[in-house]
């Protein structure tokens, strides 16, 4: 089997993912422990990356939130295989509690991210 090769979506989501993982780490709310909004980080980094490589998932238009565990996903998808395909990806992250899933079904396909 033939190495897959990086896509620059792929590549760009990825490092999307770990920049946003490291402001939120260093703009720990009031409302949460600092450990905690790391962990939370690392939940939306793990989704975020799991969703830049898999070939359902366009990661560039889905937003991902966590709390304490408890992703919300939305934004918007080009059909119902990629909302559901999103959110079983995201319930398979270690450390999610809960996934709420808010996004958007367009019904005319957006130019591929």
């Amino acid at each position: 089997m033939a190495a897959k090769p990086y896509s620059l979506k792929g590549v760009f989501s990825i490092i999307m993912a770990a920049v946003f993982a490291a402001v939120l780490a260093a703009c720990a709310g009031a409302g949460q422990k600092t450990g905690q909004f790391v962990d939370d980080a690392t939940i939306t980094s793990k989704i975020k990356t799991a969703f830049a490589t898999d070939k359902t998932v366009s990661a560039m238009q889905i937003n991902v939130d966590t709390n304490q565990g408890n992703v919300r996903l939305s934004g918007f998808v080009d059909s119902d295989a990629e909302k559901r395909r999103a959110e079983e990806i995201a319930r398979n992250v270690s450390g999610v509690r809960s996934v709420t899933n808010a996004l958007t079904v367009q019904r005319e396909p957006a130019t591929r991210r």
